[in-house]
Order: structure tokens, then C-alpha cells, then sequence
């Protein structure tokens, strides 16, 4: 059995809800508050507490709510986990350099595997941009974040596993990097290797997606270009290369539903759709007015058609509906408090969105048609520097794993730290 203080601070009764029916644990607990309050009445006081004991107890509702003044106490016949936090850390690492990307591998069978890559500028008469792509093995249950292969490679700023359903034998880890390169990596479960890689341009690739079909991926480059590369018999060859933005691309992301369709964001402040069947592709639409600083990333809803998210560097969170572009459907939009460079949709849990929010951390939001809202956020004191990376980590289902609480991925930049982390908003599914 563990017992827990805790000291309150506002309420006068905090209530709990047990883990167990054992009727000694309640007599344990009132012959405590017997005792504290026989103190008091001898005048030895607890520091802070009140001048009253309240105890409130319902059996029949199995909730219990044991208080003296300012002091709680707590007894489980259970390991203790502290219902009243927000989140659980469950392990953390530093990198070999700069962190800006973190992706579980959403195939069957190495969902535990997480990727992390890195972005280092070494500054001189001869600047170089180098990185690194690391995997690791998480065990949530267990608390284990465990480096199991590494490779150098040039400076990466995007990383995205291949999606499930195409036709590879194996899972394919894609980069886009400061050479100006495409590279596809295979994972045969231990190692990954370079298969074949694309020069496209002398500019930066910063960002990339694939197609729903693992077929094709797009692009952004630092000239303001996109490229469509077509990847076949573990080769790539560029399709086609457009002009899309006068500024740096951030954000390329294929519709999932229609993917013909290929969303761009820019720090030009434009959020852009491109129609891909011709070449050079179409404009379908683009919208210059509502983003007030440059647009960092874009995310198509997995069960909602209409919907489109992008995030700003104005630090708002903007939910469009692609029939009437025109504005977002929540025109306040809500603001995360710091740049949101990246947004990721659960893989089961409908509309709920986990943003890494630049200089304020990463929130976890509920974001839909009628309203967006932050439901939770993970501390920016866990990460001491620039949240750039984050992603969930993926299972066949809620109902199909024993550990209900999902898990999180999230890295920040100059601090070069990797943490796990289980929210606690998902703990019943909603």
C-alpha cells in the first residue's frame, strides 16, 4: 500500500476516486484524521490547516474525500499514479545534435520503433550542415527509450515514414536535408540504409509528405519551389518542379482524401492548393489574408474530408473547411501561445490534434467544425528550448491495447532532447 500527501491549495475538499473497496483502507484513513485531529485539539497544529476536519464519504458512488485543512491524504491499495497530473513522463534522451523531428513508424509490428533526426549549422569561413537519423526502441509500460541504431547523414529538417498500405517489403524512412536532397531509407526491423537518393535542387528541402499510396512524395524548398517525385522500383525520379511561393516552403502535405490535391504553406503567409494531374500543376485555390506570419504546417483530417488544419507562425491554430476557403470555418481561430511548427492527428481518436508550439511547448487540442480547444499542455519547462517535433504513437486501436493512455513523442531544438510521454486526456478514449 503507498500513502501520498498532498497539500491543497484552493478547495476545501479535493476528492479522489479510490482504486480499491477495501474497508481497512478507510479505517486507515479515519484513524488518521482521528489522530491529526486529536493534535489539534492538544494545540499541535498542522502549519496551514484549517481549524475543521470535513470527511466525505459515499460508497455507493465508490468515491471517498478525506481532508484536514490543507492536508490530503491518499491511500491506494494499488501502485500509486497520480490521477490529479496531467501527463506522465515516461523516459527522455539527448541527440548528437539539434533535434527538429521525432516519428513513430506506423507499420504493424514496429510500432515501438521511433525515429529522430537532427539538424546541426557549424558556423565559419566554411559553414556545414550535418545530422542524423536515430532509432529507438520504446517500451511505454516499462519506461524505455532505448538507442538501437544511428546513422550520419547531411542536416535534416523533415523526416516522414512511408504510410501504410503500400506496396514495399519494407517500412521506408524518407528525408529531406540541407543538401538539397530526397533520400529513402529501408528498415528491415534493424537498421536503416539508404536505397536511393534525388539531388533536386541547389536550395534546402525543408519539408516533405507522401502520397496515401506510397508512390509519390512532395517537396518544399527554401527558393519558395515544390517538387513531385515519383518513387518506383526503389527509385526516385522528379515528375515535375513548380514555383508555388516567393518565400521558404514549410509545408507540403498531400490530401489524403484527394490525392490529386497537394496543400503548400510558406512564410510568404500564403496557404496554397495545388491540383497535380497537370503539369506544371494547377492553383486551386490560395488564401494571402488570414495568415499573419508565415505558415509552418498543414494537416488534412483523417475522418473528415472538408477539414484542413495549418498552424502560423502568428501561433494560431486555424481550422479550414476546403469548400469555402475563403476564411476558416473558427475565424478567432485559437492562439497556442508560440509558433505552431508542427500538427499531428491521432491515428484513433478522432479531431484531437497534438501541435509542438515553437517557444510555449506542445498542447494537445480538439480541434473540429465548430470549435478548437486546448485540452491539455506538456510543461515548456520539460523542454528548454524550441519545440519543433512530436507525433503519437500508433496502435491498432484503443480497445486493442491493454494501456489505454496514448503516447507521445517530442523534441526540442537547442537543448537536443527527445522525451515519451503519455497525455492523460485520452485515458478513456474520447
Amino acid at each position: 500500500m503507498n500513502l501520498f500527501f498532498l497539500k491543497k491549495r484552493k478547495m476545501n475538499l479535493f476528492k479522489i476516486l479510490r482504486s480499491s473497496d477495501d474497508d481497512y483502507l478507510e479505517d486507515l484513513l479515519m484513524l488518521y484524521l482521528a489522530s491529526t485531529e486529536s493534535k489539534r485539539k492538544k494545540g499541535s497544529t498542522l502549519r496551514g490547516c484549517n481549524k475543521t476536519t470535513s470527511v466525505n464519504r459515499s460508497r455507493s458512488k465508490r468515491r471517498s474525500t478525506y481532508s484536514n485543512g490543507n492536508i490530503i491524504l491518499v491511500a491506494l491499495s494499488k501502485p500509486f499514479f497520480p490521477l490529479f497530473l496531467k501527463y506522465m513522463d515516461v523516459g527522455y534522451c539527448y541527440l548528437d545534435g539539434n533535434a527538429d523531428a521525432v516519428e513513430f513508424c506506423p507499420h504493424d509490428s514496429y510500432h515501438h520503433v521511433l525515429a529522430a533526426a537532427t539538424y546541426t549549422l557549424k558556423e565559419g569561413d566554411q559553414p556545414s550542415r550535418s545530422g542524423s537519423i536515430s532509432l529507438f526502441n520504446v517500451d511505454a509500460d516499462a519506461g524505455r527509450l532505448d538507442l538501437f541504431h544511428r546513422v550520419d547523414t547531411a542536416g535534416v529538417f523533415d523526416i516522414k515514414w512511408s504510410p501504410v498500405g503500400g506496396d514495399h517489403s519494407h517500412p521506408l524512412l524518407a528525408q529531406a536535408d540541407a543538401d538539397g536532397c530526397l533520400r529513402i531509407h529501408s528498415f528491415d526491423g534493424c537498421t536503416i540504409r539508404e536505397i536511393s537518393g534525388e539531388n533536386l535542387s541547389s536550395s534546402m528541402c525543408l519539408c516533405l509528405d507522401w502520397n496515401p499510396s506510397a508512390t509519390s512524395i512532395s517537396v518544399g524548398l527554401s527558393d519558395g519551389s515544390v517538387s513531385l517525385v515519383l518513387l518506383a522500383d526503389s527509385q526516385l525520379k522528379k515528375l515535375q518542379e513548380w514555383k508555388a511561393h516567393d518565400f521558404e516552403v514549410w509545408a507540403t502535405s498531400f490530401d489524403i482524401h484527394n490525392p490529386h490535391l497537394v496543400y503548400t504553406g510558406s512564410d510568404d503567409c500564403k496557404f496554397s492548393c495545388w491540383d497535380i494531374r497537370d503539369s506544371p500543376s494547377k492553383l486551386a485555390f490560395q488564401n494571402s489574408r488570414v495568415h499573419h506570419m508565415g505558415v509552418c504546417c498543414i494537416a488534412k483530417s483523417p475522418s473528415d474530408s472538408n477539414t484542413v488544419l495549418t498552424g502560423s507562425y502568428d501561433e494560431n491554430l486555424r481550422v479550414w473547411d476546403v469548400r469555402s476557403i475563403s476564411k476558416p470555418i473558427n475565424e478567432a481561430s485559437i492562439s497556442l501561445g508560440g509558433g505552431v511548427w508542427r500538427i499531428k492527428y491521432h491515428p484513433v481518436v478522432p479531431d484531437l490534434v497534438l501541435a509542438a508550439c515553437m517557444h510555449n511547448g506542445f498542447a494537445v487540442v480538439k480541434a473540429n467544425g465548430e470549435k478548437a480547444e486546448v485540452v491539455e499542455t506538456y510543461s515548456k519547462n520539460k523542454h528548454s528550448s524550441l519545440a519543433y517535433g512530436a507525433d503519437w504513437q500508433r496502435r491498432g486501436s484503443l480497445q486493442d491495447s491493454k494501456r489505454k493512455r496514448s503516447v507521445v513523442a517530442t523534441c526540442s531544438f537547442y537543448d537536443r532532447l527527445v522525451r515519451i510521454w503519455m497525455p492523460k486526456y485520452v485515458d478513456d478514449g474520447k
